[in-house]
């Protein structure tokens, strides 16, 4: 029996962990600094339930890493018009940061009534937003879009990378293929998948320049399946098949599809088709994984210059 005070007589204490010191200590949480811009998600493809699901579960994912975060959603292909006071359910890029930049002029002047000044506020300095495409690779077409909307929007706001190479996105590929039991979950363990696939076709979009840019992720992943992979685009005619049967002629039997893209910028049918068409199982798209909301805020901090937990795995360029 416990009394009031502790323990009874010759059962242990629990003692509180001591901190640790030096570089082993945990780091401190850093939290958004007070006004910092927003962090917009420029979402890519036709808006939908689905869609704005996906976005605001990574959204949610960069909340959680930077407290305090004003996280937007706007979409490529969204609804233009948006007031103070009435917002459209899927509202386009160009209106998200049209009202972001409205909402900043409207704090400056609460703050300078509030301290009594009368001549005009001096505009504030910095972006109004950074914008971060919702894309694994690069896509020239999307990205002179997403680009067009930030110009268009008149809005003081820095257009980021897209999330890609980056270990995090070969971490996630493995992921979604094991999850599709189409390779072991870790290479440590000692137990096989009777559906591992012994070759990768590592399907992108956006042509020759997104292929280029999935391929270095490619070889990450080809060191955490010890297997081949070969990148190729599911918008170029004939290309996932023809890469599928690359991989045969190199003694590949057993292949599978992993979608190197998110979800929102692959046009419906077109994944499934390909698989069909190069006999390969399909894993699914990356999706809300964790590391697109971790990268997404790298992207982001990286362009204000604040420095919070970085995702672990080194950056490849």
């Amino acid at each position: 029996m416990s009394s009031p005070t502790g323990p009874a007589s010759g059962l242990p204490v629990r003692m509180p962990r001591p901190r640790q010191p030096g570089r082993h200590r945990r780091p401190e949480p850093v939290a958004a600094p007070e006004g910092a811009p927003a962090l917009v998600l420029a979402v890519p493809g036709a808006p939908s339930t689905t869609t704005r699901g996906l976005a605001e579960e990574v959204v949610s994912i960069a909340r959680s890493e930077l407290p305090g975060l004003d996280a937007r959603i706007g979409y490529v292909d969204g609804e233009e018009d948006a007031t103070v006071t009435s917002f459209p359910e899927f509202p386009s890029l160009g209106s998200v940061l049209v009202h972001a930049a409205a909402q900043r002029a409207a704090r400056v002047e609460r703050a300078r009534a509030a301290a009594g000044e009368a001549a005009p506020a001096a505009p504030q300095e910095g972006p109004v937003a950074v914008v971060v495409p919702l894309l694994a690779g690069p896509d020239s077409a999307l990205m002179d879009r997403i680009r067009q909307a930030v110009v268009g929007s008149g809005a003081a706001a820095e257009l980021t990378d897209v999330l890609g190479p980056h270990p995090l996105l070969a971490e996630a590929l493995h992921v979604r293929l094991s999850e599709a039991g189409l390779a072991r979950a870790d290479r440590a363990r000692l137990f096989t998948v009777a559906t591992a696939a012994d070759g990768i076709v590592l399907a992108t979009v956006g042509g020759e320049e997104a292929v280029q840019a999935a391929g270095i992720t490619g070889m990450l992943l080809a060191a955490r399946l010890a297997v081949p992979v070969m990148a190729a685009a599911l918008d170029q005619e004939g290309a996932i098949a023809a890469t599928a049967e690359q991989l045969r002629g190199s003694g590949s039997a057993q292949l599978a599809l992993a979608p190197y893209v998110i979800g929102p910028e692959l046009d419906a049918g077109l994944l499934d088709a390909a698989a069909k068409e190069a006999g390969c199982s399909v894993a699914e798209p990356l999706g809300p994984y964790p590391a697109i909301g971790k990268l997404a805020l790298s992207k982001y901090t990286t362009a204000l210059g604040i420095a919070p937990q970085q995702p672990s795995g080194a950056p490849v360029h």
